[in-house]
């Protein structure tokens, strides 16, 4: 009885250990995704951003127009920005839904009152920060973003009268500051595009810590934090999707499947903490990518449309990707499902 009690007992420990040797992070995944046509003339949407309610709201640069689309209804509306070719390019919104954005081409932030359509604008008080380029709210409810050619970062204080707007010079000379993400502590990361950093920014004293990757070469051109507070970065120039520790310094590269020429653009991190990101190389066939962190395992799919460039990418509360298609015009939305995949 008792050989049979502790043959039991070994058995169910065998059974957890191969339970927890079972990486957390399935690959059995597919996608299903679905593209939609923006209304704006020319068609550019640069960036997605979810809203509060579930809204996505996007960046239709060409046109300097922000636009809304409702994915239950999948209707549009669309505002129009007061300053003519103003360029918006990144966009988020506020605790109350207002969605702010970037002028990029007339050195300005704005915000549109979703409810009455009313648009207010920030003037960057140096003119040598021409193009703000992506924003980020802080937990004390200002604004971080990165100014590219003007190499600033900065900092807008919405409950102040004109914004209160700080702007510090990145370190680095003509790093070109690009991508914005907060950790869970509300510390904001950037990529320097023209250079092989990235960099912090402490939210109370605004002074900047950079991290040198490991190639002189390195182009990080956006950035995602996953659940550990590491930083994922697409390496835009070599072609690899590149995982930070900044705790330690620490850099892993790995090569994306397209190869040198790939061009990583877009990227997040899903909440089991696989890593999503879009290769841009081929202009008309844009692919979607998935990397497993722990089995190290690449998935693909083709973007339907082409992509035309997919610049950068949102998450819904219920896991879905949303993508801008600039080149052709559309936002797509990716939903993950699990079962046998279909990725290339």
């Amino acid at each position: 009885m008792r050989v049979k009690a502790f043959a039991l007992i070994v058995l169910a420990a065998a059974s957890v250990a191969a339970l927890n040797a079972l990486p957390a992070i399935s690959d059995a995944v597919d996608v299903k995704i679905d593209e939609w046509m923006t209304p704006s003339k020319p068609a550019y949407p640069h960036d997605p951003a979810v809203a509060p309610d579930g809204s996505i709201w996007y960046t239709a640069q060409r046109a300097s127009t922000i636009g809304r689309f409702d994915p239950a209804t999948e209707q549009f509306k669309e505002f129009a920005l007061p300053t003519p070719n103003s360029g918006p390019h990144g966009l988020q919104p506020d605790a109350s839904g207002n969605i702010w954005y970037t002028g990029n081409a007339a050195g300005l932030i704005g915000v549109v009152d979703v409810k009455t359509g009313k648009v207010t604008e920030y003037k960057m008080p140096n003119p040598k920060a021409k193009d703000p380029h992506t924003i980020a709210f802080l937990r004390d409810g200002r604004i971080f973003f990165t100014v590219q050619a003007g190499n600033f970062i900065g900092t807008l204080d919405p409950r102040v009268p004109g914004g209160a707007i700080k702007l510090i010079e990145a370190p680095t000379s003509n790093s070109r500051p690009y991508g914005v993400r907060l950790d869970s502590r509300g510390v904001p990361y950037f990529d320097e595009f023209n250079a092989n950093k990235i960099g912090s920014m402490d939210p109370k004293t605004m002074v900047i810590r950079e991290y040198a990757l490991p190639s002189k070469d390195a182009r990080p051109r956006r950035i995602a934090i996953g659940k550990d507070d590491t930083i994922w970065y697409g390496d835009y120039a070599r072609g690899f999707v590149g995982h930070l520790d900044p705790k330690t310094g620490r850099v892993e590269e790995f090569r994306s499947p397209g190869g040198a020429e790939s061009m990583p653009y877009a990227i997040d991190v899903t909440a089991d903490g696989a890593v999503w990101y879009v290769e841009t190389g081929d202009e008309q066939k844009n692919v979607l990518v998935r990397f497993n962190p722990e089995t190290k395992k690449f998935l693909t799919w083709p973007v339907p449309g082409g992509g035309g460039t997919v610049r950068n990418m949102d998450i819904d509360k219920s896991g879905n990707l949303w993508l801008a298609e600039s080149g052709v015009g559309k936002i797509a939305r990716v939903k993950i499902v699990a079962g046998r995949s279909t990725a290339q």
